[in-house]
């Protein structure tokens, strides 16, 4: 199997980590779309609150990893807050440890 771009994209951001919740934003479900048009990547993402006093830090977090990936020239990050984040969306594995009752 080959690895997109994407991917590649979605496996650097696993180096942001949230400060609170101790663990990285992909595994945190804090990512919602990733694109890349001619090098230009897009990245849409969330943080638990629009409160959160780590958005600004996540956000560029996000930007320099990204564009760290070979064949990144450009980096997007939008942040928004349509659809709320919820424990529901982190990794299971993440979830447990972070001591959050299973979601159904």
């Amino acid at each position: 199997m080959t690895d997109t771009l994407v991917d590649r994209i979605r496996n650097a951001l696993r180096v942001v980590i949230d400060p609170e919740l101790g663990h990285n934003i992909v595994d945190l479900g804090f990512v919602y779309h990733i694109s890349v048009d001619a090098g230009a990547a897009r990245i849409i993402m969330t943080a638990t609150t629009p409160g959160c006093p780590a958005i600004r830090f996540l956000k560029e977090g996000v930007a320099n990893a990204a564009a760290r990936v070979p064949g990144v020239r450009d980096v997007d990050v939008v942040m928004t807050f349509d659809p709320p984040w919820a424990p529901a969306r982190i990794e299971p594995i993440v979830r447990a440890s972070l001591g959050f009752a299973a979601v159904n």
